[in-house]
């Protein structure tokens, strides 16, 4: 039976209506007619080819990802209103374009993926109440903040971003030309970009809480550039899966995940034989191994000093965290400080959480790395880029707009001040330009909303006659062990 009779078979299966609660959609490549690639997408309530101009060819019943608008649920009440919605009142933007990035790897890319719906609780595999890596439009809204100089003071903005234009936009800004080939385009300031640029990802901080809590005054530092400079509302648009390593590396890269090679946390490599897990404290700082050594980072095509402080898409920086690392041959955790002694923790109760008590640390470290780069002004870096952790801890363990995450976003907002004030000791705050955004946004899960779909794919596949791996779980690779 060929590849796309299995894939057919799977989707089916799993948009049976057993299955509505947990699974949203499931979706595979195809080849049209013309030669050109396409992806095909089942739902509850029908089936739909996804074509490279983004025209959307309905095969069967409704199209289950019709609704593509960016700026879905906004303003912000709307999503409040409507958390974590089911298909039909969702939206899925620029289907096509996300789809087929992820499909285009030959070795790494899943021959179908099947994708959670925003409510599935799936703690046994690797779950938590609070979630992302969706196709939909709140998981993949992460924050996208310009500030500082050359940056016009409009404060809240309707728009959208994408993950792949951070890359571009930190050259523009830096005054080097933006290469041909990328995926993204720069967001151009109206003045004169800075000196220095730093970039801030806040590992999944969610957009919209982030620009309410700090138009309310709890985030006191960020409210501070949003009113030198302007955050679109809409955010940046994650590359799928709205996961951690596919889009830090996008951010990185300014190209998809099927060019970058980094598909997702957890994947399978057709041409090594083995399974990758990139998302891992004990494998972040490998991440060159895995980057496709024809695609080149942001620090590559910077060619001028750089620093990258707990991020693992590190390649050609000048100085970085994991490079240090690599050093000590991965052992580091001996060489954290204390969470319980940080400065920068709002609530100690949080530190009950290991993901966040491990978080504290890893983004204190960071701080005190990124003061010892700023330290000497006669060799600052031209181009800084700090990822904090803290952020996708407590939105992990407690969903959107839960106590935690929002504790979790003050806590990086009170590191943050510790930078701002640092800049202004120096008195180079004028002379700095900034850009702020996360990696993907979240989603509360309902801990009623179980179960798994491994025993009817697990079911299909038997039947059939396929071996397959389940990955993530959700990738799902035929004809491999």
């Amino acid at each position: 039976m060929s590849r796309h009779a299995v894939a057919v078979a799977i989707a089916e299966a799993l948009t049976a209506p057993e299955f509505a609660a947990i699974v949203d959609l499931v979706a595979y490549p195809v080849e049209n007619a013309d030669g050109q690639r396409a992806v095909t997408v089942h739902g509850q309530h029908g089936v739909v080819r996804l074509h490279p101009d983004e025209r959307h060819e309905v095969i069967a019943g409704s199209d289950p990802v019709a609704n593509t608008d960016p700026l879905a649920f906004l303003p912000y009440d709307q999503e409040c209103a409507d958390p974590s919605p089911e298909n039909r009142r969702n939206a899925y933007p620029e289907p096509a374009r996300r789809l087929l990035s992820f499909f285009a790897d030959a070795d790494r890319s899943p021959d179908v993926v099947i994708v959670h719906t925003p409510s599935h609780y799936f703690p046994d595999t690797g779950g938590h109440r609070g979630e992302h890596g969706s196709l939909d439009v709140i998981q993949s809204r992460a924050p996208f903040l310009l500030s500082g100089a050359g940056v016009a003071k409009r404060g809240p903005i309707e728009g959208y971003a994408r993950m792949v234009d951070v890359t571009p936009t930190l050259l523009s800004l830096a005054g080097v030309p933006v290469p041909d080939g990328l995926d993204g385009a720069a967001w151009v300031v109206d003045g004169t970009p800075g000196r220095y640029v730093v970039g801030l990802l806040w590992d999944g901080a969610h957009c919209s809480d982030l620009l309410e809590l700090a138009a309310s005054g709890e985030l006191p530092n960020v409210a501070a550039l949003l009113s030198d400079g302007l955050a679109l509302t809409g955010g940046a648009v994650a590359e799928f899966p709205s996961v951690t390593l596919a889009n830090h590396t996008s951010a990185l890269t300014g190209v998809g995940p099927g060019r970058h090679g980094i598909l997702g946390n957890v994947f399978y490599d057709r041409a090594r034989g083995e399974q990758i897990n990139a998302n891992d404290e004990s494998t972040w700082h490998r991440s060159a191994e895995w980057l496709r050594p024809e695609v080149a980072t942001v620090f590559e095509m910077l060619g001028a000093r750089s620093i990258c402080v707990n991020e693992a898409v590190d390649r050609g920086a000048t100085w970085s965290t994991m490079q240090v690392i690599r050093s000590l041959d991965g052992g580091v955790s001996n060489l954290l400080p204390p969470a319980e002694h940080s400065a920068y923790l709002g609530n100690p109760e949080h530190l009950a959480d290991r993901y966040f008590r491990w978080a504290t640390q890893v983004d204190d470290a960071g701080l005190e790395q990124v003061l010892g780069e700023w330290a000497d002004p006669s060799g600052l870096p031209d181009l800084t880029w700090w990822a904090s952790v803290i952020t996708d801890a407590g939105h992990h363990a407690g969903g959107p707009r839960s106590p935690i995450a929002r504790d979790s976003l003050r806590d990086a907002d009170r590191r943050l001040g510790g930078f701002l004030a640092r800049l202004d000791s120096l008195g180079l705050r004028e002379e700095v330009t900034f850009l702020l955004t996360a990696d993907h946004g979240f989603e509360t899960a309902d801990e009623s909303v179980t179960g798994s779909w491994a025993p009817a794919l697990a079911d299909v596949c038997g039947q059939l006659g396929v071996t397959y791996r389940d990955e993530g779980p959700g990738f799902v690779y035929l004809n491999a062990r």
